[in-house]
Protein backbone atom coordinates (compact mmCIF):
# COMPACT_ATOMS: atom_id res chain seq x y z
CA UNK A 1 0.00 0.00 0.00
CA UNK A 2 1.66 3.24 -1.14
CA UNK A 3 -0.08 5.90 0.39
CA UNK A 4 0.29 6.81 4.28
CA UNK A 5 -3.26 7.02 5.30
CA UNK A 6 -6.72 6.26 4.51
CA UNK A 7 -10.36 7.03 5.23
CA UNK A 8 -11.85 5.05 7.97
CA UNK A 9 -15.79 5.97 8.20
CA UNK A 10 -17.79 4.51 11.49
CA UNK A 11 -21.50 4.54 11.34
CA UNK A 12 -23.29 4.37 14.03
CA UNK A 13 -26.96 3.92 15.33
CA UNK A 14 -25.84 4.89 18.75
CA UNK A 15 -22.57 6.55 20.65
CA UNK A 16 -20.00 5.02 17.88
CA UNK A 17 -17.64 4.64 20.96
CA UNK A 18 -18.05 0.66 19.77
CA UNK A 19 -16.59 1.49 16.54
CA UNK A 20 -14.28 4.27 17.41
CA UNK A 21 -12.17 0.92 19.79
CA UNK A 22 -12.61 -0.93 17.32
CA UNK A 23 -11.42 0.33 14.48
CA UNK A 24 -8.53 2.26 16.93
CA UNK A 25 -7.26 -1.14 17.86
CA UNK A 26 -6.94 -2.49 14.57
CA UNK A 27 -5.47 0.87 13.10
CA UNK A 28 -2.80 1.01 15.07
CA UNK A 29 -1.57 -2.52 13.93
CA UNK A 30 -0.63 -1.26 10.75
CA UNK A 31 2.61 0.84 11.08
CA UNK A 32 3.08 3.75 8.74
CA UNK A 33 -0.68 4.21 8.22
CA UNK A 34 -3.13 6.65 9.63
CA UNK A 35 -6.81 6.10 9.99
CA UNK A 36 -8.13 9.65 8.81
CA UNK A 37 -11.72 8.96 11.00
CA UNK A 38 -15.42 9.74 9.93
CA UNK A 39 -17.39 9.13 12.93
CA UNK A 40 -21.20 9.43 12.36
CA UNK A 41 -23.02 8.95 15.76
CA UNK A 42 -27.01 8.40 16.29
CA UNK A 43 -27.74 7.07 12.19
CA UNK A 44 -31.36 6.37 13.22
CA UNK A 45 -33.26 7.63 9.61
CA UNK A 46 -33.00 7.49 6.21
CA UNK A 47 -32.24 11.09 5.87
CA UNK A 48 -29.55 10.94 8.37
CA UNK A 49 -28.09 7.91 6.16
CA UNK A 50 -27.96 10.10 3.10
CA UNK A 51 -26.03 12.59 4.76
CA UNK A 52 -23.85 9.88 5.95
CA UNK A 53 -23.59 8.54 2.31
CA UNK A 54 -22.43 11.90 0.45
CA UNK A 55 -19.75 12.04 3.03
CA UNK A 56 -18.43 8.62 2.19
CA UNK A 57 -18.94 9.39 -1.98
CA UNK A 58 -16.79 12.42 -0.80
CA UNK A 59 -13.77 10.44 0.79
CA UNK A 60 -14.06 6.70 -0.27
CA UNK A 61 -12.49 4.68 2.40
CA UNK A 62 -13.24 1.91 4.77
CA UNK A 63 -16.45 1.66 6.01
CA UNK A 64 -17.57 -0.29 9.81
CA UNK A 65 -20.47 0.52 11.19
CA UNK A 66 -22.78 -0.94 13.90
CA UNK A 67 -26.63 -0.23 12.61
CA UNK A 68 -29.83 -2.56 13.12
CA UNK A 69 -32.27 -1.24 11.16
CA UNK A 70 -32.25 -3.80 8.09
CA UNK A 71 -33.47 -1.02 5.70
CA UNK A 72 -30.50 1.41 6.81
CA UNK A 73 -27.94 -1.46 6.18
CA UNK A 74 -29.30 -2.50 2.71
CA UNK A 75 -29.07 1.25 1.63
CA UNK A 76 -25.60 2.03 3.19
CA UNK A 77 -23.90 -1.47 2.01
CA UNK A 78 -25.64 -0.69 -1.78
CA UNK A 79 -24.23 3.19 -1.69
CA UNK A 80 -20.82 1.18 -0.45
CA UNK A 81 -20.82 -1.00 -3.61
CA UNK A 82 -21.14 1.64 -5.53
CA UNK A 83 -18.00 3.78 -4.64
CA UNK A 84 -15.83 0.66 -4.13
CA UNK A 85 -15.83 1.27 0.18
CA UNK A 86 -15.31 -2.29 1.84
CA UNK A 87 -17.72 -2.41 4.27
CA UNK A 88 -17.88 -4.44 7.78
CA UNK A 89 -21.11 -4.57 10.09
CA UNK A 90 -19.09 -5.36 13.07
CA UNK A 91 -21.34 -6.51 15.70
CA UNK A 92 -22.89 -9.24 12.87
CA UNK A 93 -20.41 -11.84 13.79
CA UNK A 94 -21.38 -11.43 17.46
CA UNK A 95 -25.22 -11.70 16.56
CA UNK A 96 -24.51 -14.50 14.46
CA UNK A 97 -22.77 -16.61 17.29
CA UNK A 98 -25.49 -15.57 19.95
CA UNK A 99 -28.11 -16.70 17.84
CA UNK A 100 -26.29 -19.67 17.21
CA UNK A 101 -25.41 -20.30 21.06
CA UNK A 102 -28.72 -19.36 22.54
CA UNK A 103 -31.07 -20.46 19.66
CA UNK A 104 -32.84 -16.93 20.52
CA UNK A 105 -33.37 -14.01 18.00
CA UNK A 106 -31.86 -10.28 19.03
CA UNK A 107 -34.50 -7.39 19.59
CA UNK A 108 -33.41 -4.42 17.15
CA UNK A 109 -32.78 -1.64 19.87
CA UNK A 110 -30.71 0.91 19.04
CA UNK A 111 -28.08 1.89 21.79
CA UNK A 112 -30.04 -0.75 23.85
CA UNK A 113 -26.00 -0.77 25.91
CA UNK A 114 -27.25 2.79 27.10
CA UNK A 115 -30.44 2.48 28.45
CA UNK A 116 -31.05 4.22 31.99
CA UNK A 117 -30.50 0.98 33.79
CA UNK A 118 -29.27 0.15 37.41
CA UNK A 119 -26.13 -0.06 36.23
CA UNK A 120 -25.91 3.10 34.62
CA UNK A 121 -26.73 4.78 37.65
CA UNK A 122 -24.63 2.66 39.57
CA UNK A 123 -21.74 4.47 36.79
CA UNK A 124 -22.92 8.09 37.56
CA UNK A 125 -22.90 7.56 41.34
CA UNK A 126 -19.28 6.04 40.99
CA UNK A 127 -17.87 9.07 38.61
CA UNK A 128 -19.51 11.71 41.48
CA UNK A 129 -18.14 10.13 44.00
CA UNK A 130 -14.36 9.71 42.55
CA UNK A 131 -15.13 13.17 41.18
CA UNK A 132 -15.47 14.17 44.71
CA UNK A 133 -12.39 12.19 45.80
CA UNK A 134 -9.91 13.57 43.66
CA UNK A 135 -6.42 14.27 45.47
CA UNK A 136 -6.59 13.71 48.41
CA UNK A 137 -10.08 15.37 49.13
CA UNK A 138 -12.77 13.97 51.85
CA UNK A 139 -10.43 11.45 53.04
CA UNK A 140 -12.79 10.85 55.95
CA UNK A 141 -14.53 8.36 54.41
CA UNK A 142 -12.06 6.48 52.09
CA UNK A 143 -13.67 3.12 53.06
CA UNK A 144 -16.60 4.05 51.09
CA UNK A 145 -14.51 3.73 47.86
CA UNK A 146 -14.61 0.82 45.81
CA UNK A 147 -10.44 1.41 45.02
CA UNK A 148 -7.71 4.13 46.47
CA UNK A 149 -5.26 4.62 44.16
CA UNK A 150 -1.60 6.30 45.75
CA UNK A 151 1.11 7.42 44.52
CA UNK A 152 3.48 10.35 44.37
CA UNK A 153 2.69 12.95 41.84
CA UNK A 154 2.17 12.44 38.39
CA UNK A 155 1.81 8.92 38.23
CA UNK A 156 -1.55 9.11 36.66
CA UNK A 157 -3.91 8.81 39.46
CA UNK A 158 -6.79 10.95 38.60
CA UNK A 159 -7.54 9.58 34.84
CA UNK A 160 -6.93 6.14 36.23
CA UNK A 161 -9.67 7.14 38.68
CA UNK A 162 -11.95 8.56 36.19
CA UNK A 163 -11.29 5.72 33.93
CA UNK A 164 -12.38 3.19 36.88
CA UNK A 165 -15.14 5.47 37.73
CA UNK A 166 -16.68 4.56 34.09
CA UNK A 167 -16.59 0.90 34.91
CA UNK A 168 -18.46 1.55 37.73
CA UNK A 169 -15.88 2.17 40.45
CA UNK A 170 -15.70 4.46 43.43
CA UNK A 171 -12.22 4.98 43.26
CA UNK A 172 -10.43 7.94 45.22
CA UNK A 173 -7.06 9.04 44.60
CA UNK A 174 -4.33 10.28 46.91
CA UNK A 175 -0.90 11.91 46.57
CA UNK A 176 1.92 10.71 48.31
CA UNK A 177 4.23 13.82 49.53
CA UNK A 178 7.40 13.81 51.17
CA UNK A 179 7.04 13.84 54.82
CA UNK A 180 3.74 13.99 55.20
CA UNK A 181 1.69 11.37 56.39
CA UNK A 182 -1.03 8.82 55.96
CA UNK A 183 -4.69 10.19 56.86
CA UNK A 184 -5.88 8.53 60.03
CA UNK A 185 -8.58 7.39 58.34
CA UNK A 186 -6.05 4.52 56.36
CA UNK A 187 -6.30 3.15 59.80
CA UNK A 188 -9.65 2.46 58.84
CA UNK A 189 -9.71 1.23 55.30
CA UNK A 190 -11.11 -2.20 55.38
CA UNK A 191 -13.63 -2.47 52.19
CA UNK A 192 -11.67 -1.06 49.81
CA UNK A 193 -8.64 -2.05 47.79
CA UNK A 194 -5.85 0.54 47.80
CA UNK A 195 -3.19 0.17 45.05
CA UNK A 196 -0.04 2.06 44.56
CA UNK A 197 0.86 3.35 41.10
CA UNK A 198 4.75 4.01 40.47
CA UNK A 199 7.06 4.31 37.47
CA UNK A 200 10.46 5.55 37.19
CA UNK A 201 12.38 8.20 37.92
CA UNK A 202 12.91 9.60 34.58
CA UNK A 203 9.04 9.07 33.65
CA UNK A 204 7.83 10.93 36.53
CA UNK A 205 10.60 13.92 36.16
CA UNK A 206 9.76 14.37 32.35
CA UNK A 207 6.14 14.31 33.07
CA UNK A 208 6.76 17.40 35.67
CA UNK A 209 8.77 19.50 33.76
CA UNK A 210 6.26 19.51 30.62
CA UNK A 211 3.79 20.24 33.38
CA UNK A 212 5.80 23.33 34.79
CA UNK A 213 6.45 24.18 31.45
CA UNK A 214 2.76 24.49 30.59
CA UNK A 215 2.45 26.86 33.91
CA UNK A 216 5.95 28.80 32.97
CA UNK A 217 6.65 27.86 36.58
CA UNK A 218 10.52 27.57 37.80
CA UNK A 219 11.50 24.23 37.67
CA UNK A 220 14.70 24.42 39.86
CA UNK A 221 13.20 22.41 42.61
CA UNK A 222 13.14 18.83 43.90
CA UNK A 223 10.17 18.89 42.19
CA UNK A 224 12.36 17.47 39.67
CA UNK A 225 15.19 16.82 40.61
CA UNK A 226 15.72 13.01 39.78
CA UNK A 227 17.76 12.13 43.06
CA UNK A 228 14.63 13.61 44.80
CA UNK A 229 11.77 12.41 42.97
CA UNK A 230 14.09 8.89 43.07
CA UNK A 231 13.59 9.35 47.00
CA UNK A 232 10.05 9.92 46.51
CA UNK A 233 9.51 6.93 44.52
CA UNK A 234 11.78 4.70 47.05
CA UNK A 235 9.58 6.25 49.98
CA UNK A 236 6.54 5.10 48.23
CA UNK A 237 7.72 1.69 47.41
CA UNK A 238 8.57 1.28 51.30
CA UNK A 239 5.06 2.36 52.11
CA UNK A 240 2.96 -0.02 49.69
CA UNK A 241 5.13 -2.80 51.09
CA UNK A 242 4.80 -2.07 54.63
CA UNK A 243 1.18 -2.19 54.17
CA UNK A 244 1.21 -5.04 51.61
CA UNK A 245 -0.70 -2.93 48.64
CA UNK A 246 -0.54 -4.46 45.39
CA UNK A 247 1.81 -1.85 43.29
CA UNK A 248 1.54 -1.30 39.46
CA UNK A 249 4.53 0.35 37.06
CA UNK A 250 2.80 2.82 35.70
CA UNK A 251 5.96 3.80 33.55
CA UNK A 252 4.72 2.17 30.22
CA UNK A 253 1.31 1.25 31.00
CA UNK A 254 -1.68 3.50 29.25
CA UNK A 255 -4.41 4.16 31.47
CA UNK A 256 -6.22 1.54 30.19
CA UNK A 257 -3.51 -0.90 30.58
CA UNK A 258 -3.37 0.36 34.20
CA UNK A 259 -7.41 0.21 34.80
CA UNK A 260 -7.69 -3.73 33.33
CA UNK A 261 -4.84 -4.61 36.03
CA UNK A 262 -6.48 -2.87 38.89
CA UNK A 263 -9.78 -4.21 38.11
CA UNK A 264 -8.10 -8.00 38.28
CA UNK A 265 -6.95 -7.20 41.51
CA UNK A 266 -10.08 -5.99 42.39
CA UNK A 267 -11.56 -9.66 41.24
CA UNK A 268 -9.84 -11.13 43.30
CA UNK A 269 -9.88 -8.80 46.31
CA UNK A 270 -13.58 -8.38 46.51
CA UNK A 271 -13.53 -12.43 46.39
CA UNK A 272 -11.35 -12.58 49.37
CA UNK A 273 -13.32 -9.79 51.32
CA UNK A 274 -16.71 -11.69 50.47
CA UNK A 275 -14.74 -14.73 52.21
CA UNK A 276 -14.03 -13.33 55.15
Amino acid sequence: MSRSYFHLHLVSDSTGETLINVGRAAAVQYEGISAIEHVYPLVRSGAQLERVISEIKAAPGLVLYTLVGHDLIERLEEACRETGSPTLNVLQPVHALLRSYLGATSTERPGAQHMLNAEYFKRIDAMNFTLAHDDGNLPDDLDEADVVLVGVSRTSKTPTSIYLANRGLKTANLPLVPSMPLPPSFDRVRKALIVGLIASPERIVQIRQNRLLSLKADDNSSYVDRESVADEIAASRRLCAKYRWPTIDVTRRSIEETAAAILDLYREHRLKFIAT
